[in-house]
């Protein structure tokens, strides 16, 4: 299975030589499940994209730094990419920047959310299970960094997990499209390192409570697993 990257941003310079880029941690992740897959990457945030959307079996985002709101001309040029990926009913997975930019490429919306920066982990509960689901759980915890979220869902969404503070985490639409606001990429010591570039952004008791949320274990080879089962499917 060849599999689509498309990258809508690079890992901090200083935090390369350590974590590698985001190409890179998606490819480290998929293939620690099926070392037999193949990769293309695009780099969304330069115009890059593809010419054929079959040019890949399936799809996959990167987070960013960005938001889906702010305008940018490559956003909005992905958002169109994004739509006819699914008018084609082509597998795409998105995460974070993705999972947001989805909702909003099919209709939904996305805002700041009041609830402030998701960071650390965040621990979600698994509302409903999908046959690709195996083995299943119904916890769903992973690294975040986010401080937007979706506020209003498309109408083809179907939440499949979520917690109090991002209700819709995972999300379906149909059979082909995925999204997570999570990022089973992203180590620990990788979260780690990126809350320590962007002090002044947190309140002090979150940024401590998200230090101490490292500690626990995530779902990233589970999700990892699902994810190549979702696009398999």
């Amino acid at each position: 299975m060849k599999i689509g990257i498309l990258q809508c941003d690079d890992v901090l310079d200083q935090l390369q030589p350590r974590h590698g880029n985001y190409p890179q941690m998606i490819r480290q992740l998929l293939t620690a499940v099926d070392s037999s897959l193949e990769f293309a990457v695009y780099r969304a945030l330069d115009n890059q994209l593809p010419d054929d959307p079959y040019a890949c079996d399936a799809y996959i985002t990167t987070g960013s730094r960005h938001g889906v709101n702010d305008g940018h001309g490559w956003c909005n040029r992905l958002a169109d990419f994004v739509a006819l990926l699914y008018r084609e009913k082509r597998k795409l997975v998105g995460i974070c920047f993705g999972h947001q930019l989805i909702a909003k490429a099919l209709g939904g919306e996305v805002v700041q959310s009041d609830k402030g920066w998701g960071i650390g982990v965040s621990f979600n509960q698994v509302h409903k299970t999908k046959p690709w689901m195996e083995p299943s759980s119904q916890a769903l915890d992973l690294v975040v960094s986010h401080q937007d979220q979706i506020s209003r869902l498309p109408a083809e969404a179907e939440i499949l997990a979520g917690s109090p503070f991002c209700p819709f985490y995972m999300v379906q639409y149909q059979e082909h499209f995925l999204s997570i606001q999570g990022h089973p990429e992203f180590s620990r010591p990788y979260s780690a390192d990126l809350m320590a570039t962007r002090l002044e952004r947190f309140p002090p008791n979150r940024y401590r409570e998200a230090l101490a949320s490292l500690g626990a274990e995530v779902d990233d080879h589970l999700l990892a697993r699902w994810i190549l089962a979702f696009m398999k499917a």
